[in-house]
């Protein structure tokens, strides 16, 4: 199975439950119409910027961000004050950046100044309390077809939200998954690389690199081989370890985390503690959450401190 991530469109592009763009420009003209009418359906929020304004130029990424990964819950609508004076002075607006946020055609938040991304993402919770993210549940059915099995789902999920959010990392990071599942390191590895720096420590980011390390080290052992090697020599350790990394390679992740406990039940201390440390490995290319990782966990503390 070959899998090619899409060429992706721009945040704009994106579109928003009640129809008509996720993120646009308006003038005085369509205010009405794309703010207060709009409002009445999904909640907006309105950037009053204006080119020359420096805060601007870090407030309205944070907001196109924020908007995109709300998956249409929520709309921005940008006006430039130098174009929209007349706007700007009957909303009393007096310094920009400024955020007004309307729902049902009122104004009901917002803030002046540039704030910090963790105060946009809180404005947009604000205004979408009790209703579901649809970008985070989309995320969450393709982490599990994943874990099932089900590769191309996946794939065309990730593909989906980064065609409507290109810097949503999560799912940068399950389409590497994805890839890896499907035998195409090369490209996983690419994809990975090609991120950004900032991202390197990212959680999903070290999964799916941990995942890419351990496809790499499985490489294409004989399992019939090694099985019969265990029933020989159940203390043959290497024969587990690798067989572990097989069970890893083809999906059998419960079995990869069994093999390996094996070893540290018999002996935690073979090969400088390497089924430990490959354990661990593991858990963090499943994720903190994965319910495999979780009872991995629990059974790995028990040998530990029996």
């Amino acid at each position: 199975m070959s899998l090619i991530v899409d060429e992706q469109g721009t945040p704009a592009e994106g579109t928003g439950g009640g129809g008509g763009p996720v993120i646009k420009d308006t003038d005085t003209q369509n205010f009405m119409q794309d703010v207060i009418e709009a409002s009445r359906d999904v909640p907006v929020i309105v950037d009053f910027w204006a080119p020359w304004c420096q805060p601007c130029k870090q407030l309205t990424p944070a907001l196109e961000k924020a908007v995109q990964q709300a998956g249409g819950s929520v709309r921005l609508v940008k006006v430039n004050v130098d174009e929209n004076q007349q706007l700007a002075a009957q909303l009393q607006v007096q310094s920009i950046p400024m955020v007004y946020a309307f729902k049902d055609g009122q104004p009901v938040d917002g803030f002046a100044g540039a704030v910090d991304e963790g105060q946009v993402r809180n404005l947009v919770k604000r205004l979408t309390a009790g209703q579901g993210n649809p970008i985070e549940e989309a995320l969450d059915q393709a982490d599990e077809a994943l874990r099932q099995g089900d590769v191309q789902t996946a794939a065309e999920v990730y593909n989906q939200v980064l065609q409507q959010d290109q810097g949503n990392v999560r799912a940068a990071a399950g389409m590497a998954h994805a890839l890896i599942q499907s035998g195409a390191t090369d490209k996983a590895r690419e994809l990975l690389d090609g991120l950004p720096a900032e991202l390197a420590q990212d959680q999903h980011v070290q999964s799916a690199r941990s995942a890419l390390e351990l496809a790499e080290q499985a490489g294409s052992p004989d399992e019939k081989q090694l099985r019969q090697r265990l029933e020989a020599d159940p203390d043959d350790h290497q024969a587990r370890y690798d067989l572990a990394l097989a069970a890893y390679a083809q999906g059998r992740r419960e079995e990869a985390v069994d093999q390996l406990l094996e070893i540290i039940r018999r002996d935690r201390a073979w090969n400088d503690q390497a089924a430990k440390q490959q354990l661990l490995k593991l858990f963090e290319a499943f994720g903190p959450q994965d319910p495999v990782t979780v009872s991995g966990r629990k059974r790995l503390s028990q040998l530990l401190f029996a």
